[in-house]
């Protein structure tokens, strides 16, 4: 079982530039670019100075995986590739990525506190330092979101593969119409202080690993059961 599930993970060998090579040269170049302008721009007077170029990285994680469940899959099947196996195979693959690109991000991170910002006041990497000065929760978190966003991308791409445009379509009207109804409950309750109250005062590992911790787990069980019926 091992064996052929290493086998079949050489298959996303072949996607290796969406894998890693586009990830890490568009975060090369949006980093470059953010230290140009805070270096030009000089000191703003705040200590927040936020470029959001690190989420190229869950961007690019997330088209491979999607693309994972569109396109690989049906060409695996067509291999004799088990669905068991294959989706074993990817997951294997998506803990390997979210091991490395989540201990460099971390890395970064160091390296920017220690650097006040690259020398530039520039803050790219180090967001979890926004919300606990504990190294343990601050790595788990890069784990925790870069694993959401892989079975983000394995739950949706095993959604269009299944039932095409019309299942993402379904997926999202679904969820504006939950997210809606939700957000009238609790105005009409007068819950939003509450809820305010509830993450200021929660342990910060809840909301910044054990929550997307259990949304990636949900996402994978509902791409599982999703895909397990799925023809080529």
């Amino acid at each position: 079982m091992t064996n052929r599930v290493l086998t079949v993970s050489r298959i996303h060998t072949v996607a290796w530039p969406l894998l890693v090579a586009w990830p890490l040269g568009v975060l090369v170049g949006s980093f470059t670019i953010g230290a140009a302008i805070f270096a030009m721009v000089g000191d703003t007077g705040s200590h927040i100075n936020f470029s959001g170029g690190v989420f190229s990285l869950f961007g690019f994680a997330l088209a491979f995986y999607l693309q994972a469940m569109t396109q690989t899959f049906p060409f695996a099947l067509g291999m004799s590739v088990t669905r068991r196996d294959y989706f074993a195979a990817t997951l294997l693959v998506a803990a390997v990525q979210v091991l490395v690109f989540g201990v460099l991000l971390y890395c970064l991170s160091l390296i920017e506190v220690a650097t006040g910002g690259w020398g530039v006041g520039m803050r790219m990497f180090a967001i979890p330092v926004y919300f606990t000065s504990a190294p343990v929760i601050q790595l788990a978190t890069y784990f925790a979101f870069l694993s959401l966003t892989a079975a983000a991308g394995l739950f949706l791409g095993a959604l269009h593969h299944r039932w095409r445009v019309v299942g993402l379509f379904t997926l999202g009207v679904g969820t504006l119409l939950a997210a809606g109804a939700a957000a009238f409950v609790i105005t009409w309750q007068k819950w939003w202080p509450d809820i305010g109250h509830w993450f200021a005062d929660v342990p910060r590992s809840v909301p910044m690993v054990w929550l997307p911790a259990l949304a990636a787990a949900a996402g994978i069980l509902a791409a599982w059961t999703v895909v397990r019926r799925a023809t080529a």
